[in-house]
């Protein structure tokens, strides 16, 4: 949702931050309260491709608006949420409102964005502090020293569903792998300018082509920043970054948890990955004090600390100019606007036009001071019965997963107690964190768009390094209540609901129980089941990981697992590119359990009397309709293939033919042998 994401950093956010990647259901905005009949196509056979059955129509009448590289009904939604929280800024911004106030920095940090004529005005000189650093580099200390002030930015930066970060390395704040009394420092791979190290090392002519547009987009940048020799060392750059990204480890190996499991001392840093200046490094970054680290992708750490060491100084000097600028583009001058939305956002995503800059300001807000909106959202948009009834529905959904989990034939006495003390002790927020966050030392000035995205990011990163000493907070929220998303924290054992995605068409009080469980209710228990996902499974009840499962119990659910590998290893979108089953497996495991969890809760809502029928269709058949609207998504072809290799979840029209591992799905559309979704019984994926 984007649904990132649901997972730790896919892995510590499959166990840090698990993001469940959004797409939405069924109907439009004014539509009826129900499954959207007009959207299905029943020239398809349910049994052939059940996601074009339920969405077909829809999809043949509905184009991908221009400044967009999907579209949905999650879309149409994200639009009504923008301009909801757009009012809510822009009155903010009207008022004369007094300094330090929570409504100063929203309004001020919104209309400095929205500010052009002032940022044109003022060229590159807001970066000149910086880029004259860069240019006072004189040698390795000083090079590890700058790298540390850049780690600063990266705590809440990193994408819990691709791990990306265009700084040389990444930082996340949170509880131990082995102790849920602590906070330690995570390490991640990072430092490149394209999404990932397949669009470096691939040898496909796409990505071979996009190589070439992101040397001219680097050249480009570099001449509008009127810096000498531009292509000469837009070579130079890439050289650097294609070294870094063959530093990198894939996507897959990342999603390991246990490959991930990699204690190290402050010490060990010199010995383990020499090259970069680790004291000067740790110091720059405020984390000279540490002793403990957990380091994600150790190949990548120590390849990357290398090439610090092996690298020119002035190569390193030309590719942090470039990354502070590439960055800082959408508050840069327009030429610098266009530049990097003609990469990113066309070339990269296939989208053609840029959106409006009150949306991209709307964003950016909400990404520096997300609480402090998220307050003024709440208090306009989620009463308090909205938030009761979604608590009820998870109370639902807990209920029919303890039930499914007693019932499991193959799991041992042993696994089940602790799989149920899991469950018992899941902390679940809906709407809204219990205590907010405290903005008063974030200094925001009007004008100053450039230093106040600086600020906001050395405040977030500061507000983390707090945490180290300290316990974890289970409650602490990672999305804001207007975010259209949800998540599972494997370390927290927890569930964060916000309040935005909880409003129709995810969740309608005015549709009945099979459309409401068979959209907001997979959501739940998909975010349920990534506390006992392939990642999940791995955490006990406190977060620890640890392994809880016998042996003959682990090779059951690991088969189940190869199987939901195989199935989609087998859907292959274009001629040379297929999605990744292993890849996918924690999303992929969590929209069937989710889905056959959702199920069981609706089937216990009837209190054991037939579901009544509407819309001319069975209560089954509402639910499992409802299920695949969800995912109703239209993507420009550019976006598919970004998020095949980026993404940990599978492509929306994949996730909405889950239904073909549920036994109930098939007398609910007639679905026969030989049809192409067809799964005998002892081939349907049943997890949980």
């Amino acid at each position: 949702m984007r649904i990132s994401h649901s997972r730790v950093f896919a892995a510590v956010a499959a166990a840090i931050g698990v993001v469940l990647a959004a797409s939405p259901y069924a109907k439009e905005a004014g539509a009826t309260h129900g499954v959207d009949l007009a959207g299905i196509d029943r020239s398809v056979k349910p049994g052939d491709d059940f996601f074009d059955y339920a969405n077909g129509a829809w999809i043949k009448t509905n184009e991908i608006p221009a400044d967009r590289s999907s579209w949905g009904a999650w879309g149409v939604l994200s639009e009504l949420n923008n301009q909801r929280v757009r009012e809510l800024i822009e009155g903010a911004a009207a008022t004369k409102a007094a300094d330090g106030t929570d409504a100063q920095k929203v309004g001020d940090f919104y209309a400095s964005y929205m500010d052009e004529t002032g940022i044109e005005a003022k060229g590159l000189a807001p970066l000149k502090p910086d880029l004259d650093r860069i240019a006072a580099i004189k040698d390795k200390a000083a090079l590890a020293s700058y790298l540390g002030t850049t780690l600063r930015a990266d705590v809440d930066a990193l994408n819990a569903t691709n791990f990306y970060t265009d700084n040389i390395f990444g930082a996340w704040i949170t509880q131990a792998l082995d102790d849920p009394n602590r906070n330690v420092p995570y390490l991640l791979q990072g430092g490149l300018g394209m999404p990932d190290r397949d669009y470096y090392v691939s040898d496909s002519p796409k990505m071979a082509e996009l190589r070439t547009k992101y040397r001219a987009h680097v050249a480009a940048l570099l001449k509008l920043a009127r810096i000498a020799d531009a292509e000469a060392k837009a070579e130079r750059i890439f050289a650097l970054e294609m070294k870094i990204a063959k530093a990198h480890g894939p996507r897959v190996d990342s999603e390991d948890v246990h490959k991930a499991n990699n204690p190290w001392k402050r010490a060990d840093f010199a010995n383990k990955a020499p090259g970069l200046d680790w004291s000067a490094y740790f110091k720059s970054a405020g984390l000279e004090t540490q002793s403990d680290f957990y380091v994600w992708q150790p190949g990548a750490i120590a390849g990357i600390s290398a090439l610090v060491g092996s690298e020119s100084v002035d190569v390193w000097k030309g590719y942090l100019a470039l990354r502070l600028i590439d960055r800082n583009s959408p508050i840069l001058p327009k030429a610098f606007v266009d530049e990097n939305f003609a990469f990113y956002g066309t070339a990269i995503s296939g989208t053609p036009k840029i959106r409006d800059r009150w949306k991209r300001a709307v964003a950016a807000t909400n990404g520096s001071l997300g609480e402090v909106v998220g307050k003024l959202y709440v208090e306009k948009y989620f009463p308090p019965e909205a938030k009761a009834k979604i608590e009820a529905m998870v109370g639902d959904l807990i209920k029919a997963y303890h039930a499914r989990i007693e019932k499991l034939a193959w799991m041992s006495p042993q696994t089940r107690e602790k799989a149920l003390a899991k469950l018992a002790t899941l902390k679940v927020g809906v709407g809204y964190p219990d205590k907010w966050r405290d903005y008063s030392t974030l200094n925001i000035v009007r004008g100053d768009a450039y230093g106040n995205a600086q600020r906001a990011q050395q405040f977030d990163y500061k507000q983390a390094l707090a945490k180290l000493g300290k316990a974890p907070d289970r409650g602490e929220w990672v999305m804001t209540p207007q975010t259209i998303n949800a998540v599972n924290l494997p370390l927290a054992n927890a569930l964060n609901f916000p309040a935005a995605i909880l409003q129709p068409p995810f969740f309608d009080a005015q549709a009945d129980a099979a459309v409401n469980f068979g959209a907001i209710g997979a959501v739940i228990g998909h975010e349920i089941s990534h506390s006992f996902d392939d990642q999940g499974s791995q955490f006990d009840a406190q977060g620890r990981l640890v392994n809880w499962w016998t042996p003959d119990d682990a090779k059951h659910f690991e088969e189940a697992g190869a199987r939901l590998v195989e199935q989609f290893n087998g859907y292959k979108p274009f001629p040379d590119l297929a999605e990744n089953g292993k890849q996918t497996l924690s999303e992929n495991i969590a929209d069937v359990a989710g889905l056959s969890a959702a199920h069981d809760a609706y089937i216990l809502s009837l209190g054991g009397k037939p579901a009544p029928k509407l819309q001319d269709l069975s209560g089954d058949q509402r639910f499992f309709l409802a299920f695949a609207q969800a995912w109703r998504t239209k993507m420009r072809e550019a976006a598919m293939r970004n998020a095949i290799v980026t993404d940990g979840h599978a492509l929306a029209m994949y996730r909405g033919d889950t239904v073909r591992n549920l036994d109930a799905w098939y007398p609910a559309f007639e679905v026969k042998e030989g049809q192409k979704l067809y799964l005998a019984p002892k081939q349907r994926v049943q997890v949980w």
